[in-house]
């Protein structure tokens, strides 16, 4: 998937929290929501703060997605507030798909 794709695809199902995305999906949606983000703060830090807020939840949505493509229950999320939890998100979101039908 490519940048371009992922970002629309992304925004274009913001609220669809089942299924699955790609490694590629998500981490080209991470990169676009970083930069988005840092662009808005360096023109304005209330244009940054609101554009963080609006990619929220596509942002969420695909970091779910993720998790099910790993075949996680999205609710592992949750442990992203704490350290050891960022560890297993990262690990989760780098590994590869499951090849094989998962409950997702």
């Amino acid at each position: 998937m490519t940048f371009q794709e992922s970002i629309k695809h992304c925004l274009t199902n913001y609220v669809n929290f089942n299924g699955k995305a790609t490694k590629s999906e998500f981490w080209w949606f991470f990169l676009f929501q970083v930069l988005a983000v840092v662009v808005a703060e360096i023109i304005s830090p209330t244009l940054g703060s609101l554009v963080s807020l609006l990619l929220f939840i596509p942002y969420l949505a695909v970091a779910v997605r993720r998790l099910h493509d790993v075949n996680k229950s999205g609710w592992w999320y949750l442990i992203a507030f704490t350290v050891v939890g960022v560890i297993f998100l990262i690990v989760w979101w780098c590994g590869d798909s499951i090849k094989t039908n998962n409950k997702y």
